[in-house]
């Protein structure tokens, strides 16, 4: 048997908790399966000290849902929401989705959770180039999943090859050790790289394999001179000492020498302390873990109406909300449907940001390209922290 559930085998709900196979049998014998409800996705605690997450996945689960008898209502792929806002509301007969719940959450839980740190890496990283290079530490099977919204939270670029076909952007990455040690000097390889790949492809040469940074960054520069698009600094962390006092050596000795057009890329472990350390003394990062390896959002899904009356577990809100922002100040709250197209406290109308998704099992929100879907986050983060957004 694959290890890696198809599509179908999804959609039919064996990838489920066996909780709500049962839950659906019951139903079924009862002949309570078309009992109608309301369901509210939201988060109630968030990962670290965040103060806000990115939605992603949003389209890939609604592809769960088609053909079948709801109707969603959710915020739009890629927007930024805030603790304990519902992100996504279900309404069918309870027998129609049952089963769904769980790749429904594990699909908005890791999308997010990828999303959010990238949008957090990038906003750190200011111009700095951010490239997504965590397809490595997880399964293959994934390294679309993962750059897709590494790139929609904001990475600049990734390195799998599939993952910018599927994206529609060009693979950016540079050389690996492996090539160093194999022809046994970083020139040779330099060259020999310099002399095999197509011209348009950057010049980027690793220069930790073998000696130090800052004597192979000349040798680099030196051998391929204006050519020479960048260096790359992956040093191990057994021999990092002060990272950033080896990186700005590198580019003393660099632009001594003439060579101030050659940028420095770091990777190699890196993290938003990392970022946050070296963004002004470097031209772009390569992060893997800390972007593949993101901490979930962890959604929850649950019925806040049965049958049309507010009915909710404890601890839980009851009856159908509505998530608010006010167009003038970007105070944003969640109130009662009915009471969705109140003003604002400044007076101002308050637009609603759960939107039309789904109407019957029918996908109806618009759907927008992954560059698209990267603008959209990148400005409603800068809007967030610009006007202080809050509830």
């Amino acid at each position: 048997m694959n290890p890696i559930p198809s599509q179908e085998e999804i959609r039919r709900g064996d990838t489920t908790d066996v909780y709500f196979v049962r839950t659906r049998e019951v139903l079924k014998s009862l002949g309570k399966e078309a009992v109608r409800v309301k369901a509210e996705v939201y988060v109630k605690r968030f990962p670290d000290v965040y103060e806000h997450a990115i939605l992603a996945g949003r389209d890939e689960m609604l592809s769960l849902l088609e053909g079948r008898n709801v109707d969603v209502l959710a915020m739009e792929e890629g927007a930024l929401f805030l603790l304990e806002e519902p992100v996504l509301v279900v309404e069918g007969p309870y027998g129609e989705f049952c089963e769904m719940e769980t790749a429904m959450l594990g699909i908005l839980c890791q999308a997010s959770g990828i999303a959010t740190k990238a949008s957090r890496i990038k906003r750190l990283a200011g111009d700095r180039t951010v490239l997504s290079f965590g397809a490595r530490r997880m399964h293959p099977a994934l390294s679309t999943l993962i750059d897709r919204h590494a790139f929609v939270g904001g990475a600049d670029g990734v390195s799998v090859v599939r993952s910018a076909s599927f994206l529609g952007e060009t693979p950016q990455g540079t050389m690996p050790h492996a090539l160093i040690l194999v022809l046994g000097d970083t020139v040779e390889a330099l060259r020999g790289f310099d002399g095999a790949v197509a011209a348009d492809v950057p010049r980027v040469c690793l220069i930790d394999t073998l000696q130090d940074e800052k004597f192979e960054a000349i040798r680099a520069a030196e051998a391929l001179g204006k050519s020479l698009a960048a260096v790359r600094l992956d040093t191990p962390s057994s021999r990092r000492g002060n990272f950033r006092k080896i990186v700005r050596e590198v580019r003393w000795e660099l632009d001594l020498r003439g060579f101030s057009h050659v940028r420095i890329l770091v990777s190699g472990g890196l993290g938003e302390e990392d970022i946050a350390s070296l963004r002004d003394v470097v031209d772009g990062f390569g992060v893997g873990t800390c972007i593949s390896n993101a901490p979930t959002i962890d959604f929850a899904l649950d019925i806040v109406e049965v049958e049309g009356r507010p009915f909710a577990k404890r601890g839980k809100l009851s009856g159908g909300k509505q998530v608010v922002r006010c167009r003038s100040c970007g105070h944003r709250c969640v109130v009662p449907e009915a009471k969705a197209q109140a003003l604002c406290r400044c007076g101002s109308p308050a637009e609603p940001l759960l939107l039309p998704a789904m109407k019957g099992g029918n996908v109806v929100a618009p759907s927008l390209s992954p560059r698209e879907l990267r603008s959209r986050v990148m400005e409603q983060v800068a809007q967030f922290h610009e006007r202080g957004e809050s509830r």
